[in-house]
C-alpha cells in the first residue's frame, strides 16, 4: 500500500493543518477498516506496514511538520473537554462517562468499532485525535488537569481537573470488576491501564506486535470488556479513547554504528528524553528538540532502534510516528 500522489502532494504543497488532516485522515483509513476472524495478526502487521511508508516520508521530506503538530492536530486532551462541556449531566438520560485505555492505538479501532455494534451501541462518531508531545501517560494526565494517572484512583482526583464533576477511578484489575465499581453517579471518568500495562509482557524479539495483536483480539471481541462499556453508558454518552498509542518498534530498522552510539547514549531504550542537549547534527534528522505545552524535549524522528543494554523494547512509545501520537475518537451510547 504505497502513499497516493494526492497525500504526497498535500504534504508538499498544503499548510500544515492541511497536512496533517490528511496524514491522521490516512491512518484512520487504513487502521479502522474490519478485520476478518482469523486473519488479524497479519492484518495488523500489512497495515502497520503501509504506515511505515509514510512515517518514512514525514521524517526525511517532512520532519519540519512536527513543529506545527500541536497547533495543527485536534489534541485528545483538548477535544475530551470541549466534548465534556458539551455533554452536560443535568436531567434524565443526560450522563457523560470517558473510558481511557491507557496506550491504545489506532490499530485497535476496528475492533472497538465491531464491538460497539455487537453490542447494541450507537455509533455517534469515531475519528483519530491526537495525544501530547511527548506521547506519554503523566502529560495527557496534566493536560486534563490530573498530577497523574494514579491520581484518578477510588476517587482521588479532587475538583481541580478538566473534567468537572467527574468521579474518578484508575486501575488494572478484570473488567467485571471494573464493572462493579462503576456506580450511579452521572459523570466518570475511568482510566484502565490496559494494554499499556502488558506493552513489555510482549517483548519477545519478532512477536511483539502479534503476541500482543492476539491479547488484543480476546480482549476487546470479548463480553467482559463491553460490560464494563455497558455500564459506563447506563444513562450516559460514553467516549473511548486513549492518551497516546504506541510503536511495534521490534520491526523497525537498526540504525547504523554511529547513529546507535548517538541514539543510545541519548536515549537509552526510550523513544523521548527531556535532557537539556541539542538534537543530533544528521540530515534529515534523525531526532527532533520541540518545545510544545508539556515542555523543551528531544524526540526519536521516525522508525528507528539501535541495539542497547537488555535489548530494545519491541513495543514502546513517546517518539514521533503516526501510531504513537494518533489515537481513536469513539463515542457512542446504549
Amino acid at each position: 500500500m504505497t502513499l497516493t500522489y494526492a497525500l504526497v502532494e498535500t504534504i508538499q504543497n498544503e499548510s500544515p493543518a492541511d497536512v496533517w488532516a490528511s496524514i491522521f485522515k490516512r491512518a484512520w483509513e487504513i487502521c479502522s477498516q474490519p478485520i476478518e476472524d482469523g486473519k488479524a495478526d497479519g492484518e495488523v502487521a500489512r497495515r502497520d506496514r503501509a504506515l511505515g511508508e509514510l512515517d518514512h516520508y514525514i521524517a526525511t521530506a517532512g520532519w519540519d511538520l512536527w513543529q506545527d503538530y500541536e497547533s495543527s492536530v485536534p489534541l485528545t486532551s483538548d477535544m475530551l473537554v470541549k466534548w465534556w462541556a458539551g455533554h452536560g449531566a443535568s436531567g434524565s438520560g443526560s450522563g457523560r462517562a470517558v473510558l481511557i485505555l491507557d496506550g491504545l492505538s489506532l490499530r485497535e479501532a476496528p475492533w472497538l468499532l465491531a464491538g460497539a455494534e455487537k453490542h447494541g451501541f450507537t455509533i455517534h462518531g469515531a475519528r483519530p485525535t491526537g495525544a501530547e508531545l511527548p506521547a506519554d501517560t503523566t502529560p495527557f494526565a496534566k493536560s486534563l488537569g490530573f498530577a497523574q494517572r494514579s491520581a484518578l484512583g477510588n476517587n482521588g482526583a479532587g475538583g481541580s481537573h478538566k473534567l468537572t464533576g467527574a468521579r474518578t477511578d484508575c486501575t488494572d484489575i478484570a473488567w467485571e470488576d471494573c464493572a462493579a465499581l462503576v456506580g450511579s453517579e452521572p459523570a466518570w471518568v475511568f482510566w484502565h491501564h490496559w494494554p499499556d500495562c502488558q506493552l513489555h509482557a510482549h517483548d519477545d524479539p519478532g512477536k511483539g506486535l502479534s503476541s500482543l495483536t492476539e491479547e488484543v483480539v480476546e480482549h476487546l471481541t470479548g463480553d467482559a470488556f463491553w460490560k464494563l462499556a455497558s455500564r459506563l453508558a447506563e444513562g450516559r454518552r460514553l467516549v473511548i479513547t486513549s492518551d497516546h498509542g504506541y510503536a511495534a518498534s521490534g520491526l523497525f530498522p537498526d540504525s547504523d554504528k554511529d547513529q546507535t552510539e548517538y541514539l543510545k547514549s541519548v536515549y537509552k531504550s526510550g523513544r523521548w528524553d527531556s535532557g537539556t542537549q541539542q538534537a543530533g547534527s544528521w540530515a534529515p534528522p534523525i531526532d527532533l528538540r520541540l518545545t510544545t505545552r508539556q515542555g523543551t524535549n528531544l524526540f526519536v524522528n521516525g522508525r528507528r532502534k539501535w541495539k542497547s543494554a537488555g535489548g530494545y523494547p519491541t513495543l514502546t512509545h513517546g517518539g514521533l510516528t503516526v501510531l504513537e501520537v494518533a489515537v481513536p475518537f469513539i463515542e457512542i451510547s446504549k
